[in-house]
């Protein structure tokens, strides 16, 4: 009778081994959780990352649309100053735009550019924005101001910018005689607004869509429209 009572007592018990095996399948248990989640929860950060980059980039496609609906010409604005600046020229660095101004109350022009800069040793895509101008001078010099932006910007010149995304390179055509051209390259060189304008950039590995992307732009009133 006592023989079996130590039986009992002995079975209902564990011994230190076999304690000790259990805490290491739990500690290995737990550090496999946790490799688990940690891995989840970099995937989730970087598809977040990831889908803010896009935002940011329609966002700047979105802009450049915008800015090029609103390009300013004399059919479009009967009460626009006399003699504008071009309603839009690449000289190669820049690409400038006259345009009427957005949000304010009494109408206006702005002379609003698009360059390829650098941020921190990377190039970075930039858009550059004028104060509203009421008077051909004040334009002009907006005008002035966008291209010397673009090539020697100022702690002043750089509170006007706006940072889009990192960028290899970036390439601009001009639509006109029914066919995609290069601005400089036709002896009709000197007609600043033609039909459409064709944007081709070149993101960068890391970015959400890599390689070239290319965004068409017709004027509404073009004919025969290709793109």
């Amino acid at each position: 009778m006592a023989r079996s009572t130590r039986t009992a007592r002995h079975s209902a018990g564990f011994t230190l081994v076999e304690l000790l095996v259990a805490l290491m399948v739990m500690a290995v248990l737990s550090l496999m959780s946790w490799r688990g989640l940690d891995v989840m929860g970099r995937a989730q950060s970087q598809t977040q990352a990831r889908a803010d980059e896009l935002l940011v980039l329609q966002s700047g496609l979105a802009q450049w649309s915008a800015d090029l609906d609103a390009m300013a010409t004399e059919l479009s604005n009967p009460r626009a100053i006399n003699s504008l600046p071009s309603p839009m020229e690449w000289n190669g660095l820049v690409f400038r735009i006259t345009r009427t101004s957005a949000g304010t109350a009494e109408p206006g022009l702005q002379v609003v550019a698009w360059t390829l800069g650098q941020d921190q040793g990377r190039k970075v895509w930039m858009r550059w924005q004028s104060p509203v101008a009421r008077t051909r001078a004040a334009l002009e010099e907006s005008w002035l101001q966008a291209a010397l932006w673009a090539q020697s910007p100022t702690d002043t010149s750089r509170t006007r910018q706006v940072r889009i995304m990192p960028l290899l390179d970036w390439q601009i055509f001009y639509y006109r005689n029914d066919a995609w051209t290069n601005p400089g390259s036709s002896s009709d060189a000197a007609n600043v607004n033609p039909d459409g304008v064709r944007l081709i950039l070149n993101l960068p590995e890391g970015s959400p869509l890599v390689g070239l992307l290319t965004r068409d732009w017709m004027r509404a009133t073009a004919v025969g429209n290709k793109t």
